[in-house]
């Protein structure tokens, strides 16, 4: 996703639209919706994604399932639907979804940048390399990955060095993995579409733009 790649508020809506309904009907019939035919084309450009979906209990929420494709192996339409049902019924973390709990649940859709890998001539520049609420993170050594969205640090208060230490344990290896030769840093960015409130209204933002992080910032108080 080049920065001349947007998305408008009614775009950003109808993703998690098109999410929340590939679930429902998913859990309904056990059938994966096909993409719609008459869409923009810019839905239909190849674009890394993730879908999340967070349990609601009064002004408390709690992650339920997120699962997506790091890189833009999909048209975005298709990508959008297959990372929702699987966040819904095979993140390995939780029980699939029930139907039932539809109405407890929202969805957020993030559109991610391609990953460009950071290069640094000592480990300790790493921190410095990264933005906060801008910038997610892949940690890969060897055969582990893990990757965090750029929300994650925003949600839990952390600075880029806590970041990339929670990257490293959410790739199965230690905090301090990232000051160790051998271990590749990526970051991207993202426009995140979420619902408010389940089956509600849609805010699509751009980390990318300015005032990204401070809207980001209001919806998950630091």
């Amino acid at each position: 996703m080049q920065m001349s790649f947007t998305l408008t508020q009614e775009e950003g809506a109808y993703l998690v639209g098109i999410a929340r309904k590939a679930v429902e009907d998913n859990l309904n019939d056990g059938r994966i919706i096909n993409p719609p035919k008459e869409i923009s084309p810019k839905l239909e450009e190849r674009k890394g994604v993730f879908v999340t979906i967070n349990s609601v209990f009064g002004k408390k929420r709690s992650l339920r399932g997120c699962i997506g494709f790091p890189y833009p192996i999909y048209p975005l339409i298709r990508a959008v639907i297959e990372a929702a049902v699987e966040s819904a019924t095979r993140d390995p973390r939780f029980p699939p979804l029930k139907p039932k709990e539809l109405d407890h649940v929202v969805f957020e859709v993030s559109v991610l940048t391609t990953p460009q890998l950071i290069t640094v001539s000592s480990p300790q520049e790493y921190p410095s390399k990264i933005t906060v609420g801008i910038d997610g993170l892949i940690v890969e050594s060897g055969l582990y990955k893990g990757l965090l969205l750029p929300q994650v640090p925003v949600e839990w208060n952390w600075d880029a060095e806590e970041f990339l230490c929670q990257c490293c344990m959410k790739a199965g290896l230690s905090p301090d993995c990232w000051i160790i030769k051998g271990t590749k840093i990526y970051k991207f960015s993202s426009i995140i579409a979420k619902e408010l409130e389940p089956k509600g209204r849609v805010i699509t933002i751009d980390l990318r733009e300015e005032g990204g992080l401070e809207k980001l910032k209001k919806l998950h108080p630091i």
